[in-house]
């Protein structure tokens, strides 16, 4: 008997699909403070019952109905769409029965068009402005209200709570917006100069470090050496263990490397197993100690998932001379060093011109 399948579980519903509860705190207190300034108007024209009434149900009531209409709707987000072209409609509507009150009239279409703005929908201000001026024109035709382009003190005083509010709460939107952006470049920063698999440096990032180190040894003298470290006989741990062992290996050798240096060193990966190390102010033979204590330490290192796995490496070092001009001379004599270093056997350290290496041949 087939085993019955079990009902999908609900999927959580997203930024997108809730953009609807973000926007209604928004709207209840814009609407509020908007009916604020509307009824400091009607207050001033002895409106008619009507009005007041339509104030109460377009300030105050439909907020609530637009939170409900999304919260039911199985498109949220698009019925939300509409209600933002709602509010502006009504805004358009308001203009000429406040007889163009020249104040809250141009705050009321401004704040509105602005919010379309900051919604973050793709030019919803622009499909907003049929709405708003059609709803002007139409209110007019059928209103026909006079026109009183003057506001009382009374008008002002009731209309700014909705331009200060309105400006502070977009400010503070901006602001964390900015805050946002800001992290998320550092963050890109970060991931741009690290490589991800060993936490070392990324190449192109590494290399401004050994390059500026160089340029500081011809201008100052100050002593600067590199190391280029392989880990031997790497292809052969992928071919017999596979891929996921060789990566362990990598991320392994990276904390290794990272833990022998000191703090003012720098450490990167160049490139597949191959690892370089900028020792700042130092000697070639302080930087041959740190080369021998990586060299040493990588063969007693023992995998979490592949203990059986010995790992040895061939090192190359070279310190900063007055004959390099450029970064790539500077690597090219570690790189020969490292090289010099696997001809000899490997699991050693050799250093630019000295005859001897240092460490024990396997």
């Amino acid at each position: 008997m087939a085993k019955p399948e079990s009902a999908p579980a609900p999927r959580r519903p997203g930024a997108r699909e809730q953009t609807y509860r973000r926007i209604y705190p928004l709207r209840v207190i814009g609407m509020a403070l908007g009916g604020l300034a509307i009824a400091s108007v009607l207050v001033e024209q002895h409106a008619d019952p009507w009005r007041w009434g339509l104030m109460v149900a377009s300030c105050l009531l439909w907020p609530q109905l637009a939170y409900v209409r999304a919260w039911l709707s199985a498109n949220s987000y698009a019925t939300e769409k509409r209600s933002l072209l709602i509010d502006s409609a009504i805004a358009g509507m308001w203009v000429p029965l406040l007889h163009f009150s020249l104040l809250p009239s141009v705050v009321l279409v401004t704040v509105t068009t602005f919010d379309k703005l900051s919604s973050g929908m793709r030019r919803l201000w622009l499909a907003s402005l049929p709405g708003l001026f059609g709803a002007t024109l139409l209110t007019t035709l059928i209103v026909r209200p006079p026109v009183e382009l003057q506001s009382s003190l009374l008008v002002i005083a009731c209309t700014l709570p909705l331009l200060v509010v309105h400006t502070l709460s977009s400010s503070i939107g901006s602001y964390r917006l900015i805050r946002t952006v800001s992290r998320q470049n550092k963050l890109l920063e970060v991931l741009q100069r690290t490589d991800p698999q060993t936490g070392l440096f990324a190449r192109d990032h590494w290399q401004e470090h050994a390059n500026d180190a160089l340029q500081r040894f011809h201008a100052t003298g100050q002593p600067a050496c590199l190391l280029m470290i392989d880990i031997d006989h790497f292809k052969n741990i992928n071919d017999t263990h596979g891929h996921l062992a060789g990566d362990e290996v990598i991320a392994a050798v990276g904390q290794l490397i990272r833990d022998s240096i000191r703090a003012e060193d720098s450490a990167g990966r160049y490139g597949g197993d191959e690892f370089a190390v900028l020792c700042r102010n130092l000697h070639a033979s302080d930087a041959a100690a740190i080369a021998e204590r990586i060299r040493s330490q990588l063969q007693t290192l023992r995998l979490a998932h592949h203990p059986q796995i010995r790992l040895t490496s061939s090192i190359g070092l070279a310190s900063a001379q007055v004959e390099f001009s450029s970064l790539q001379a500077w690597m090219k004599a570690a790189d020969t060093a490292l090289y010099a270093a696997k001809e000899r056997g490997r699991n050693q350290v050799a250093e630019r011109n000295l005859p001897l290496a240092l460490g024990f041949p396997i």
